[in-house]
């Protein structure tokens, strides 16, 4: 079986790797998926379909707000921006994640 040359995100990891990118600084939609990219050094590429039902989720649960700016381009973005409730989240889903991961190699060093 060939080698993925970049790995697919895991079910439910998503809002945590937009979570994590977000608590860096405000970005819009293509940014995060660009910034994804290059900080896991392009193992993780994020498709515009799943990304952007994630930020608007995201939105809805109160952890994103989202403002309409003008780039330097001269076209509108919509930027998100994570909120105090978000940030609560984030440390949430950081902590579930390590105790899964040590599970995992728990098991797998087994």
């Amino acid at each position: 079986m060939p080698t993925p040359s970049r790995a697919d995100v895991l079910q439910g990891t998503l809002d945590l790797l937009i979570l994590k990118t977000l608590a860096q600084e405000p970005l819009h939609g293509y940014a995060i998926a660009q910034r994804i990219n290059e900080s896991s050094r392009a193992l993780l590429q994020i498709p515009q379909g799943s990304l952007y039902p994630a930020l608007h989720r995201l939105e809805a649960r109160g952890w994103l707000s989202a403002q309409w700016v003008d780039s330097d381009t001269g076209r509108r973005a919509k930027v998100y921006r994570l909120t105090a409730r978000g940030r609560t989240e984030l440390d949430r889903e950081i902590a579930d994640w390590k105790l899964l991961t040590r599970a995992i190699t728990l098991v797998l060093d087994a």
